[in-house]
Order: C-alpha cells, then structure tokens, then sequence
C-alpha cells in the first residue's frame, strides 16, 4: 500500500507555525499570570463562564458550518476578488505578514476576528428559513406518503369488499349448485363460464383503466406544453415574484393579526359592556320590583290613612258625645243632693214588701199552671169520650 509522501513545509507556513506557538506561549503566561492572584470559587466561576460561552461559540460554530456546506461553489468564489477566497459572508482578513513578528495588540487583534452582529443574524436568519423548508418538506414528504398509505388502505378495502362480494356471488351460483349436483357436466361448464365471465368484466375494467390513463396522459401533456408556454413567454413566477409574495404574505399576515388583535379588543370591550349591561339589568329589576312593592304599600299606606281619618272623625263625633255625657253627668253630680235616711228605710221596707208580694204571686201562678194542667186533661178525657160516642151512635142508627 502506497502512502501518501509528507508535504513540504513553505516558509510562510514555517513562519506561520513559529508565530503561533509564541503566541501560544504568552498568552498561557499572560493568563497564568492574570489567574495567580484569584481565589477558587472565582476561577469556578470564570470556568462556568467559559464553558457556557465555548458552549454558545460551538452552536455558532455548527450553524456556521451547515450554512457554509449548504453553500453552492458559486457563493463561495463568485462574488470574490480573483486574489481572495472565502464565503459569502465577509470574515475579514486572516493574512499573516511575513518577516516580522507581531506584537501583543496585533496578535489579540488577529485572534478576536469574528462575525460581526449583522453577519450572525443574516446567518441565523438563512438558517431559519432553510430550517422552515426543510421542516415544509418534510411535512409535503409525511403527507404524500399518509396519502399514498391511505390510497393504499382504501384500495385494499375495495379489494376485500370485492373479494367478500365474488366468494358470495361463487358460493351462491357455483358452491350450491355443485353440492346439489355431484359429477354433474353441466356444474363444472357453469364453473367455466363463470370463471370466463369474471375474465371477459376484468379485460373489459383493465380496458376502461388504460383509456382513463391514456387520456391523464394526454391532459398532462397539455398541461406541461402550456407551462412551458408560460415560461417561454415569462409568465411564470421567479425567484424575485415568490420573495414579493412572501413579502405580501408577511405583510397581510401581520394586517390579519392586527385585525384579530382589534377584533378580541373588541370582545372584550363587548364582554365588559355586556357585563355592565346585565348588572344594570338586573339592577333596574330589583329598582323596578321594589317600585312596584314601594306603590302597593304607599297605595296600603294611603287606604289605612283614610281608615284612620273616618275612624278619628267618629272618634271625635264619639269624644264630643262622651263630653256631653259627662257635662250633663258633671250637672247632674253637682246638683245631687242625698235623701234623708227614713226615706231609704221606707224604700227599703217597700222592696221587701214588692219582693214577698212577687214570691206569692209566683206560688199562684204555679197553682194556676197546676190547675190548668189538670183541666187540660179532663178535658181531654171528655173529648175523647164525646168522639167514641159520636162514632157509637152512626152504628146504632144503621141497625
């Protein structure tokens, strides 16, 4: 096996080498120097500092390499000088000077050489955008295989229900008559016949399919002629035409989101005011429900104040009658003058006389009720003698 011989060194290399390693050199005794005096959690610290920006330096790093090998050869050497080489991108000069040795600043200067601001958001924008394609890809690639397994699927299940339809038709026209007829001719030419008619329908569908292809073919065909018609006569959208209308789209996307910002300002001002008009709602409801109550019970109010006026009139008319009355009683007791004692004795012995006389008027009245009593049924006696007579003496005239 042949391997490769050891490149030659030139003197710029050489030279180049030489200076790397001095700087190499002083930077590390720099550093140790400027790292001597700091305590542990400090140099902690400043390692977990370093790490999370060698951290961010490597993304950068990856995203700048994807972007560059994502780079065709003419964004590499097309918009370049003949006597530079180098990206799109403007990395500035990384040039060393030959025959003399560069001092602290200049190599610190050399060493710091980086994108700048711009260049990394113009960067990470065309990462994005490529990113945003890759994923839309992507997306086209999953849909047209869902739907090229789901054309599958649904063929499949035509298949089937084909197939369940064909075992049933078999079954019925072939199965049971061959079952019915054993070693019959004539069930085995059904079966020929049978098996001939499918052939004659799939020729007959297999023709039907290829004039339907012949004819896609022919319509695509027109399709592309006129596509290439269009781009012949510069119809067809560019690369410029697709970035306006992108630019278009953008812009009608943030006027859509503008609109659907107003549009929930003015759902929520619609919520609030209808908030506060339900509030007031149910508000004039209580006021309305409490007038309605507050009118009935002025309107009780007004019944029981004429109640009580007819009654304070004939309070009054009562009030003046009882002030006669006792004006005329106040008469009266200023004019009595009490009788003499004999004649309350004489008025005394008068109703004891009046009550004893009552007492046998009674006891009379009660002998009278007795006697009267008595003669009641005497009489009745006799009347009903007079009837028994007076119904004797018919009987004795009749005989």
């Amino acid at each position: 096996m042949d391997y490769p011989a050891p490149r030659l060194l030139t003197d710029d290399e050489s030279e180049r080498d030489s200076i790397r390693t001095g700087e190499s050199r002083e930077i590390g005794e720099e550093v140790l120097q400027d790292l001597a005096p700091l305590a542990l959690p400090e140099l902690r610290s400043m390692v977990h500092e370093m790490s999370h920006a060698n951290s961010v330096l490597k993304l950068e790093a990856a995203m700048f390499e994807k972007f560059f090998n994502r780079m065709e050869p003419r964004d590499l050497t097309g918009h370049l000088p003949p006597d530079r080489h180098g990206s799109s991108l403007d990395l500035g000069p990384a040039v060393y000077s030959r025959g003399r040795r560069k001092s602290k600043s200049r190599i610190t200067a050399d060493r710091l050489i980086c994108l700048t601001v711009e260049q990394k958001c113009d960067l990470a924008q065309r990462e994005l955008e490529e990113t945003r394609e890759d994923i839309q890809r992507m997306k086209e690639n999953s849909e047209r295989v869902l739907q090229n397994y789901l054309a599958a699927l649904e063929e499949a299940d035509i298949r089937v229900v084909d197939i369940k339809k064909a075992i049933v038709d078999f079954e019925k026209d072939i199965v049971n008559t061959i079952t019915k007829k054993k070693g019959s001719i004539i069930a085995s030419d059904k079966v020929l016949r049978y098996m001939e008619d499918k052939i004659r329908s799939r020729d007959v569908l297999k023709e039907k399919i290829r004039l339907k292809n012949d004819s896609l073919k022919v319509q695509k065909k027109k399709m592309q002629m006129q596509l290439r018609q269009k781009e012949e006569l510069g119809e067809a959208l560019h690369e410029v035409d697709f970035q306006q209308l992108k630019i278009e789209n953008a812009q009608f996307l943030e006027k859509i989101e503008e609109r659907n910002q107003d549009l929930l300002r003015q759902k929520m001002t619609v919520g609030n005011a209808l908030q506060i008009l339900n509030f007031y709602k149910r508000k004039l409801q209580t006021t309305t429900s409490m007038a309605t109550r507050l009118v009935k019970d002025i309107a009780q109010r007004k019944e029981s104040l004429e109640k009580i006026e007819r009654e304070g009139i004939l309070v009054e008319k009562e009030r003046n009658k009882a002030e006669l009355l006792n004006k005329r009683l106040r008469k009266q007791l200023t004019e009595y003058r009490v009788p003499p004692v004999l004649d309350y004795v004489h008025e005394k012995i008068a109703v004891h006389e009046l009550e004893n006389a009552i007492k046998i008027w009674e006891r009379k009245v009660e002998i009278a009720q007795m006697a009267l009593q008595s003669y009641r049924s005497v009489w009745q006696k006799a009347k009903l003698a007079s009837h028994e007579l007076q119904a004797l003496l018919p009987e004795q005239v009749a005989r």
